[in-house]
């Protein structure tokens, strides 16, 4: 079955799941496929695609924590950021909500189907996403990782073989080091591999940058402070530093971005 399609089946109800799969078992003589794994929820399904490489996914929208909106949203941006080097896998919708097509589509998906899902609906969605040249996929990751209609609500974290979920208003600062960037929260620290540009331009209206390597959450501005340099940089020129809520730590504040910021608190 060298040739045969790889599909990951996403969908938080069991029922919902085991109908999909009785469908494309009888859909194998007319389209060769293997079956490369199932995921209840958005971490499980993170985790599945990064590890089983799926050509295509079978998307439920409506599930607990994370929506397959946002969960679509999250894969493309972490390829067009290079967080991942795996290709991202092509779409399609399997939902009992018609509501949501118009931003099924703005995430660029193959497909929407409803359901209970017809096997001629579905086998023509399957090679409709087969038909998808590379380079038509990878304008359609460009421009989703462009897109603000559907932005994420959360950032994942892999760390010792899970995905854990942060949700973007936990975060107080994220900061670059090296190749990773630092997430912040008032418990902990997390690291991820994505652009701090990127991020800055993704969430514009949360994140402010301070620094050429920090983003601050601007709800997370307590004040600022007037740091005179002392000990070995003593003689250096004062700064100023960004004192924020939930945490103790300090970032200072660059002379480039200073004027930006300091009005931010009233």
């Amino acid at each position: 079955m060298s040739d045969a399609t790889s599909i990951l089946i996403i969908d938080d109800e069991p029922v919902a799941r085991s109908r999909l799969r009785e469908l494309l078992a009888d859909l194998a003589p007319e389209f060769p496929h293997r079956i490369v794994g199932e995921a209840a929820n958005a971490p499980e399904a993170l985790s599945q695609i990064e590890m089983a490489q799926p050509q295509i996914v079978l998307l439920d929208i409506q599930m607990p924590g994370m929506t397959g909106i946002e969960l679509a949203r999250h894969v493309s941006a972490r390829a067009a950021s290079g967080e991942s080097s795996k290709p991202m896998p092509l779409i399609i919708f399997v939902t009992a909500f018609d509501e949501f097509a118009v931003e099924a589509f703005e995430v660029r998906a193959v497909d929407y189907l409803l359901k209970p899902v017809r096997a001629q609906r579905l086998l023509d969605a399957l090679r409709r996403a087969l038909a998808r040249v590379p380079s038509e996929h990878q304008d359609a990751i460009d421009q989703l990782a462009r897109s603000t209609n559907t932005r994420r609500r959360h950032l994942s974290v892999h760390e010792r073989g899970r995905v854990i979920l942060v949700p973007l208003e936990q975060i107080v600062f994220l900061k670059a080091e090296l190749k990773y960037i630092t997430v912040r929260t008032a418990e902990r620290e997390y690291l991820i591999e994505e652009s701090l540009t990127s991020l800055e331009e993704e969430f514009s209206d949360r994140f402010v940058r301070i620094h050429r390597n920090a983003l601050v959450a601007r709800p997370s501005i307590a004040g600022f402070e007037r740091v005179t340099p002392s000990g070995d940089d003593e003689g250096g020129d004062p700064y100023w530093q960004v004192v924020l809520r939930d945490v103790e730590e300090r970032l200072p504040v660059s002379r480039r971005q200073w004027s930006s910021v300091k009005n931010l608190v009233g």
